[in-house]
């Protein structure tokens, strides 16, 4: 994708996580670019390295053992790696938010649902107390809280998961950021509560003009959120193109696969087509295509080194040496042999 200024652009990125005493790489070579105004949904199964690619934008991995070796994460070309860390906190909640995907531990229980969300707000933006109160109440009212007045002194113990998590929404909201990380935002939520919250997530993208990131392995939800899709697989980007060009024309047979599971393409009664094997951990990827072991067109070609390359429309990236033999819309019986 296209890098400009006043962009977040992850630009060949690798990083590494600590198994048994080394560093094993678990993230290879991936560039992403948040666009202004656009959702890039970020795609893959779990394992796939989505979570520490997300993190690592606003280098929260770091807690956790998760190193930088090569590349970088530029945010209007200036390299968040190399910032000072007094500049990085106001980058984190300031003008690069998260909404992470376990709301029922997001929130800090000992610390009232108002004070929380005003520590944002006093961190990031100047304000007096009665401007901060009202604009936590507003901030409440905006991500749909009834009675928000009253919810200022409650306890997130107190609180549902959906409306935790619509906390969490308004928690990144709080000091008007241009971009939005949404890692898992539905994950944890029952079925009705998951509709409300992209809903809710869309519309505030929307009238905002905001920049986001959606991390998940869901096909449906990057379908209602997106305008641009990263196809992620055992730590690379397999897939990449407009929400239009993944769905009107999937070409990796990974991103194919995954579209095969969903319950919406797939005759009612009839069993959902599931991707035969595991995505390799870290440290286990195969030499050349990370999705060979489970692949059906896999051959001796598949075991050299596969790039990510443009193959159709502009911005259509796949990294597969078959993408000549990839079906405009593949049928559920192709799918479910994958």
């Amino acid at each position: 994708m296209r890098h400009t200024p006043a962009m977040l652009h992850v630009q060949d990125l690798s990083l590494t996580v600590p198994i048994k005493g080394k560093q094993v790489m678990a993230v290879d070579r991936i560039s992403l670019t948040l666009e202004p105004g656009r959702v890039l949904g970020l795609v893959g199964e779990s394992g796939c390295g989505k979570s520490i690619t997300a993190q690592a934008m606003l280098r929260l991995g770091e807690y956790q053992g998760v190193l930088r070796s090569d590349g970088d994460i530029l945010l209007d070309d200036q390299s968040l790696f190399s910032m000072p860390e007094n500049e990085l906190r106001k980058v984190r909640g300031g003008r690069v938010s998260m909404v992470f995907q376990e709301p029922m531990t997001a929130l800090n229980p000992v610390f009232s649902i108002g004070s929380q969300i005003t520590e944002v707000i006093n961190l990031h933006l100047k304000m007096n107390k009665d401007d901060v109160q009202k604009r936590v109440i507003q901030l409440l009212q905006d991500v749909g809280m009834q009675d928000a007045e009253s919810l200022l002194d409650q306890y997130p113990d107190t609180l549902s998961g959906g409306m935790r998590q619509r906390v969490l929404i308004a928690m990144a909201m709080a000091a008007n950021p241009e971009y939005i990380i949404a890692d898992e935002p539905t994950t944890a939520l029952d079925v009705s509560v998951q509709k409300r919250i992209i809903q809710l997530l869309r519309s505030l993208q929307q009238q905002k003009n905001l920049s986001m990131l959606l991390v998940t392995h869901d096909f449906g939800l990057v379908a209602e959120l997106a305008d641009d899709v990263a196809v992620m697989y055992a730590g690379q980007v397999v897939e990449s193109g407009t929400v239009e060009q993944i769905f009107d024309q999937p070409t990796h047979p990974y991103t194919r696969a995954l579209m095969g599971c969903r319950p919406e393409v797939n005759k009612p009664g009839a069993a959902l087509p599931v991707i035969t094997g595991q995505v390799p951990s870290p440290g286990n990827w195969p030499t050349g295509c990370h999705f060979a072991e489970r692949c059906p067109l896999a051959d001796m070609m598949c075991q050299e080194s596969v790039s990510l390359n443009a193959w159709s429309d502009e911005g259509h990236q796949a990294r597969c040496v078959h993408v000549d033999v990839a079906s405009p819309k593949p049928s559920v019986s192709d799918e479910a042999t994958v």
